[in-house]
């Protein structure tokens, strides 16, 4: 019999935006996954660029192997190596929060700003505390990644399921872009969790997480589409904010496997 709370899914997003990574099993950091939103996309003035203006950057595919991330979009292929980047550092912000960041290559960011019709460069975060995010709800300062706000999202299959029996054309948890998806009991019991484990991990709930216009992006084919933020505004509205899934932090290093049990 398997565990009423386990692992169903693992997706990792290495570069801010673009699309995702499933994954059997990730490595658990401070700063989130092990690759995960540690490189963004910024224009020329040094500001992070995202899906929210431009939906086209959803149709560009990840894959990692052998120290390179490949990038795919439509047929064209580039890679750069994991580790390579240039020397001098930038301040960037994302959102309200200064970054410390390193261009990777200039033959990389020629790429990007070829496909995507602009000036544009990719940088990678590379320390811990080069960038600090704090909490809105309990003050307390994280060590983060390129990602909005905090390292990890996570929804419950219930929570979904909930969604999709209101709406006419159903969507996948892929418009959500979690880190990881549990098998839950009831729709959105996630938001009160408080802290528990999986596999090797302790896990530390911090606040339901807010969803802006990017979830009605289809990721599919790069359309912005009226659902789901339509019918979620209509039963998932606290405080002005449209709720789904729960951000979370990890109070430890280790790794976790589709498949483990959640622990309270």
């Amino acid at each position: 019999m398997s565990a009423i709370y386990s692992v169903k899914e693992i997706y990792i997003y290495p570069i801010k935006s673009l699309a995702g990574i499933s994954c059997e099993n990730a490595v658990a950091q401070e700063m989130g996954f092990e690759n995960d939103r540690r490189w963004m996309l910024v224009d020329s003035e040094n500001q992070m660029i995202t899906q929210r203006e431009h939906r086209i950057m959803s149709q560009f595919y990840p894959q990692i192997s052998n120290g390179k991330i490949s990038i795919t979009f439509q047929d064209q292929k580039h890679e750069f190596y994991i580790d390579e980047h240039l020397e001098n550092s930038l301040n960037v912000n994302v959102w309200d929060d200064k970054s410390e960041v390193v261009e990777v290559n200039h033959t990389t960011s020629k790429w990007f700003s070829e496909h995507l019709g602009f000036e544009c460069k990719l940088v990678k975060i590379i320390r811990i505390g080069d960038r600090k995010h704090e909490s809105s709800t309990s003050k307390e300062i994280f060590n983060v990644s390129l990602a909005d706000g905090y390292p990890y999202l996570l929804i419950g299959t219930k929570s979904l399921d909930f969604l999709n029996e209101k709406l006419t054309d159903k969507i996948t948890v892929l418009r959500f872009r979690p880190n990881i998806v549990i098998s839950s009991q009831n729709p959105h019991e996630e938001d009160d969790f408080d802290t528990f484990k999986i596999g090797e991990v302790q896990f530390k709930n911090i606040k339901p997480c807010g969803r802006c216009i990017m979830v009605n992006n289809d990721p599919e084919n790069g359309k912005l589409k009226k659902e789901p933020l339509k019918t979620l505004s209509k039963y998932r509205v606290v405080n002005h904010s449209v709720l789904f899934g729960t951000n979370i932090v990890s109070l430890n290093s280790g790794i976790i496997n589709v498949g483990d049990e959640i622990i309270f």
